[in-house]
Formats: structure tokens, C-alpha cells, sequence
């Protein structure tokens, strides 16, 4: 009797131990009953009976991701290779049908995915596949998480992550990229030479007209300078004439150029005929030179 006792007791207390178990946070269980589902066990701690009920499985409530790539082509008939991420889970109040229906979930969501991709990509080109990166994302979320609703899955997000042309294709777009720069470098660096040339000559001129200036009132100053000078020595000599005036004061211009040159230590040597004879002569060259000027205005 104490034997079986023994027994009984053994068993009641692995039969009590049987009868709970804990299911973890972000967790269900599928409890079933002689093989059939029988309910859905949430986070915390739980019962069952004994040697009837068992746990089938755990399954995750997290967020999971399923990583893929598509290779496919575009309307202009360029191949891309499009990496896909799609992020999903499973929803709690339909944790029987994710289980129950779907047999390999991963797989399967893939095949949904390169379905819709094959349905949007083939009839964009390649330029308003990158423009519309976000946009196909977007149409894939919207569709598979329509038909993955009836499986028990929610789609949380699907990213396309790159768009990858064939090789070839994608150093002809960087050629071209880099052909128009060029292009765009070449008309600005034309427009900057433009500028430069424009502002050299309007600069130019304006320094020649400012020279021009200052030549015509330099001798205008030295006519009205040697028209005081005739009149004051006109004054103070006497009977003399315009002639013998003007002589005197080229002679005295002659020596008060020779003066400078000589008083200027970085002149080089000049050779200069400083005879009174050649005085007298440059004096006439001059005043021949002023009265043919004036017989030609008459």
C-alpha cells in the first residue's frame, strides 16, 4: 500500500507540474487537444490538463523581417536587380490562421512580393523607376498587406532599399551624368571669360579717355601758362615781339629739361645737342611748325 501510495503521489505532483506553463512576453501558444487546436495560450502563466493538452508550438508576436531580391525589367528593357526588405508580423487575434494556413510564411510572402513587383516595374522605365523608389515601396505594402490580412499576417513596412541597373547600363547614365556637367562647367567658364574680357576693355577705356583727359588739360595748362608768360615779359620789356618771346621761353623750357634729367640719379645717359646754336634752331622748328598751324586755319 505505501508503495502505491508512493506512486499516486508521484504522479499527482508531476501531473500538477504539467498543468501550468508560461508564455513569454511578445509570445503566444498553440494548445491542442488530442491533435486539434483547441485555443490560443496569451503571455503569463497558464494551464492545461495533463497528458491530454499539449503546446504545439510558440510564436513570436515581434516584428520579423524577410529580406529578398528581385531581378526584373523595365519598360525601356533595362535589367534591375531591386533588394526588398518587407517587415511583418503576426496579427494577435488571427494567430490561427498564421499558423493554420500558411505552411513555409517567409517563402510565400516572398512570392506575393515578386508578384507585385512583376505587376508595377515592367511598365515604368528606368528613369521613373529610381523617381518612384518610394512609390513602389509603397504599392507592394498596399497589396501584400491586403492578401497577407486573410493569412493572419500584417505587413508593417516594405522598403526598397536600392535600384540597381545592369552595369553597363549604370556607367552609360554616370557618362552621360558627367558629359552634361561638363557641359554646364564649359558654358559657365565661357560666361566668366565673357565677363572678364567685357570689364578688361570697358576698364581700357575708361583709362584711355581719363589719359586723354589728362594729356588735353596738362596742355591746356601749358598754353595758358605760356600766354601769361608773353604777356607779363611783354609788359615789363617792352617793344617786343611774339617771336623773340616765344624763343626766350623755349630756351628757358630747353634748360629746365636738361635740368631735371640731370637732377634724376636713375636717368640713364642720354646724348642731347645742348649748343646754343641747336637751342636756337629747335626754337625755330617750333615756331615755323605754330605758324603753319595757324596759316592752316585760315
Amino acid at each position: 500500500m505505501e508503495i502505491l501510495l508512493w506512486i499516486i503521489t508521484v504522479i499527482f505532483i508531476i501531473a500538477i507540474g504539467l498543468s501550468f506553463f508560461t508564455v513569454n512576453t511578445a509570445q503566444v501558444a498553440i494548445i491542442t487537444r488530442f491533435g486539434k487546436f483547441l485555443r490560443v495560450a496569451n503571455p503569463g502563466l497558464n494551464m492545461k490538463i495533463p497528458f491530454i493538452d499539449a503546446i504545439d508550438v510558440r510564436m513570436s508576436l515581434r516584428v520579423n523581417q524577410i529580406v529578398l531580391t528581385m531581378e526584373t525589367k523595365t519598360k525601356d528593357n533595362v535589367f534591375v536587380t531591386i533588394p526588398i526588405s518587407v517587415q511583418n508580423r503576426v496579427r494577435p487575434e488571427k494567430v490561427y490562421d498564421a499558423y493554420y494556413k500558411l505552411s513555409d510564411p517567409a517563402e510565400q510572402i516572398k512570392s506575393y512580393v515578386e508578384q507585385v513587383i512583376l505587376g508595377h516595374v515592367p511598365g515604368m522605365t528606368l528613369d521613373e523607376v529610381f523617381a518612384t523608389q518610394s512609390g513602389i515601396a509603397a504599392a507592394v505594402k498596399r497589396e501584400l498587406d491586403a492578401d497577407m490580412e486573410g493569412f493572419g499576417y500584417e505587413i508593417v513596412n516594405v522598403l526598397v532599399t536600392d535600384i540597381i541597373p545592369d552595369v553597363k547600363v549604370k556607367s552609360a547614365m554616370n557618362d552621360i551624368n558627367a558629359a552634361q556637367r561638363e557641359q554646364v562647367a564649359a558654358t559657365a567658364r565661357g560666361e566668366a571669360e565673357k565677363i572678364l574680357v567685357v570689364k578688361k576693355a570697358e576698364a581700357e577705356a575708361e583709362s584711355k579717355a581719363l589719359q586723354g583727359e589728362g594729356i588735353a588739360n596738362q596742355r591746356k595748362a601749358i598754353i595758358e601758362g605760356l600766354r601769361g608768360s608773353i604777356e607779363e615779359f611783354q609788359k615789363s620789356v617792352g617793344d617786343v615781339t611774339t617771336g623773340e618771346v616765344m624763343q626766350l621761353v623755349l630756351i628757358t623750357q630747353y634748360f629746365d629739361t636738361l635740368k631735371s634729367i640731370g637732377e634724376n640719379d636713375k636717368t640713364n645717359t642720354l646724348f642731347l645737342s645742348h649748343s646754343p646754336g641747336s637751342a636756337k634752331e629747335i626754337s625755330e622748328q617750333i615756331m615755323h611748325s605754330m605758324i603753319v598751324a595757324e596759316r592752316a586755319k585760315v
